[in-house]
């Protein structure tokens, strides 16, 4: 069978918007196809089709959709992490 997956990370130093990288990997049989990040702000392209389905994603709405996530996604979920974090040492 074939096997296709999406991971969504959120990696941070701190909870400010700054310190904040969000990154959305798609993944066909263990191979990872194309990644959004919004340290580069587009989609890049890792494979043949992935590299064509890119192209496509950053001329389309999903684009600007992932640049938001950022904000809408991480920024609250980091705050909740560190929040946790620092009461907890």
């Amino acid at each position: 069978g074939f096997l296709h997956y999406v991971v969504t990370d959120c990696e941070f130093n701190s909870s400010k918007l700054n310190d904040i990288e969000y990154t959305e990997s798609y993944y066909y049989n263990k191979l990872e196809i194309i990644r959004f990040s919004s340290s580069v702000g587009k989609f890049v392209g890792y494979t043949e089709v992935g590299i064509k389905n890119a192209e496509r994603l950053n001329n389309g709405p999903e684009v600007i959709a992932r640049r938001a996530q950022k904000e809408s996604y991480c920024l609250s979920n980091v705050g909740i992490d560190v929040e946790a974090a620092l009461t907890k040492s």
